[in-house]
């Protein structure tokens, strides 16, 4: 049986939305993936580009409120942001918490090739932890 993990950051826009993809195609024999926000906004589509770049097609994804997934359990529930460490301190749903910090590439600014590298460094460090 498949562990599940909910990826949770801010805005579901970014971060959380690249570890659901990432988990779902490298990892999907173990694990189900499912990302939620504090809040919901829009998929980035800086994201979805970055990820298309590793063969991930993450298009079809939508953010996701929190509250989208009251009353489901979770093997991991993992933060990536420290708005959603300090706004999400227990998920009574998950049976073990993580945090694992990044920063918002959402937030990056700079040229655009600027902005596409910080994406893709934060996608690839989501993808070795």
């Amino acid at each position: 049986m498949k562990k599940r993990v909910l990826f949770l950051c801010t805005a579901n826009s970014c971060r959380s939305q690249m570890a659901e993809g990432i988990t779902n195609n490298f990892f999907g024999n173990e694990l189900e993936a499912f990302s939620a926000g504090t809040q919901a906004s829009f998929v980035n589509p800086t994201a979805i580009d970055v990820m298309k770049e590793i063969g991930v097609d993450i298009s079809n994804h939508r953010s996701k409120n929190l509250s989208e997934f009251g009353g489901q359990t979770f093997d991991y529930v993992i933060t990536l942001c420290g708005d959603a460490n300090e706004t999400c301190p227990l998920y009574i749903g998950g049976t073990k918490k993580i945090h694992i910090g990044f920063n918002d590439p959402a937030k990056a600014s700079g040229t655009h090739d600027e902005i596409l590298q910080e994406f893709r460094r934060v996608r690839d460090a989501l993808k070795k932890n």
